[in-house]
């Protein structure tokens, strides 16, 4: 028989029985989209997270106070003491290095802006002239913080553009005066960025300079200090540097701990690819049971085409004849199959993506050939015990029915 033959031979008996068909391709299909589906809310779950590290600015470094390792039922903590806070002159003393491009000192709370009956809670952050380049923000309108001394608690801020919307509506808001937690404070610029950094909604945000921000909070201590290094070649030297600065000014303590995007980021990165590869594992079991339907129903289809085998025996068929006709009959089946089910996995991840735009959930390639690839190989490996038996009737019993 030729290749042709038997492609024919395998569509008349796909479509002899509709209901049976339509069953096999409805499993075959749910498996593959199940793949397609999950893999692509996983990868994009995981270029969500590069992004929003890349948002944060290249060659940074995170400075956080207290050691990571440092215990809960340490003797310092029995006795009441708490990890030494990082501080300005911190921050300024690491700014003195030929390896440091940028430092940018941290703040962060919650406070209620109000202005003229009209309030709502938003984060405040302080920080110093150089978070705007650090994380990449836009001046939509005005000017960002002033560049002066950093102990200078200068009463400006720059607000999103919501915070904007809320509180001035259509005026326009600079110059204009605020209240931050009971202190007056002069709008100055309105960002223009959109995104989020360090977890919030740059559209939602308040910045001050950083001697404000520890006024309204009542604090001498920072939240984080961000370090720019140059060039990603010298991170190593530059936490070097910052270790040996800090412990110096902290009574030789090393009481910090330090944090590079690129070692978060790493992190993130397998850990999704993890979790994607896991989500993706238990997808394909749907397949394999796909394919146990495939199987099952070919045992029947073979008991009720006993005769039809015993003809095409009867004219010269040979065992690898019959064993590739009902062979090929399953590859047909879970080819369709799985074609119906990348395009109902695509379906299924543009309409997340119409959801949740910021999600990129467009599933890889990799995905797509292992669906297929697992698709094709459980049915070609669930078809050879029906086909063998088909194969192996005698014709004579075969023409009988039996």
């Amino acid at each position: 028989m030729r290749p042709l033959d038997i492609l024919r031979f395998g569509l008349m008996s796909l479509g002899s029985n509709r209901v049976r068909t339509l069953l096999m391709l409805l499993a075959m299909s749910i498996g593959v989209a199940a793949v397609v589906l999950l893999t692509g809310i996983g990868n994009g779950a995981r270029l969500y997270i590069v992004d929003q590290f890349a948002s944060l600015g290249t060659n940074l470094v995170i400075i956080i106070p207290g050691r990571a390792e440092t215990a809960s039922n340490t003797p310092a903590t029995l006795v009441g003491e708490t990890p030494r806070d990082l501080t300005l002159e911190d921050a300024q003393a690491l700014s003195r290095s030929e390896l440091v491009a940028r430092v940018a000192p941290l703040n962060i709370g919650e406070l209620h802006a109000v202005r003229q009956g009209r309030e709502r809670q938003v984060p405040v952050l302080g920080s110093t002239t150089s978070f705007l380049d650090i994380h990449h923000l836009e001046i939509a309108l005005g000017t960002f913080l002033p560049e002066e001394d950093w102990d200078i608690a200068r009463p400006v801020c720059v607000i999103g553009p919501k915070v904007h919307q809320e509180l001035f509506g259509r005026e326009s808001a600079l110059g204009e005066l605020i209240r931050l937690g009971g202190y007056r404070c002069r709008v100055i610029g309105i960002l223009g960025s959109e995104g989020r950094s360090l977890g919030f909604d740059t559209q939602e945000l308040v910045i001050v300079p950083v001697a404000f921000a520890q006024m309204l909070y009542n604090t001498s201590g920072l939240f984080r200090i961000l370090v720019e290094g140059k060039d990603p070649e010298t991170l190593p030297r530059l936490k070097k540097h910052i270790t040996e600065t800090i412990a110096k000014r902290h009574h030789g303590e090393e009481d910090v701990t330090i944090i590079t995007q690129d070692s978060v980021l790493a992190t993130f990165d397998k850990i999704l690819k993890t979790l994607t590869l896991t989500v993706a594992g238990i997808a394909a079991i749907s397949l394999v049971v796909a394919g146990i339907l495939i199987m099952n129903v070919m045992l029947m289809s073979v008991a009720q085409r006993t005769a039809e085998i015993g003809l095409c025996k009867a004219l010269g068929a040979t065992q690898g004849k019959i064993m590739t006709m009902l062979v090929s009959e399953a590859l047909l089946l879970s080819a369709i199959g799985g074609v119906m089910g990348l395009m109902l996995g695509f379906a299924g991840a543009f309409g997340i993506a119409q959801v949740y735009p910021e999600l990129k959930t467009m599933p890889p390639v990799w995905a797509v050939a292992a669906a297929m690839t697992t698709a094709l190989g459980t049915g070609f490996i669930f078809s050879l015990l029906p086909a063998r038996r088909a194969a192996r009737l005698d014709p004579i019993r075969a023409l009988a029915g039996h």
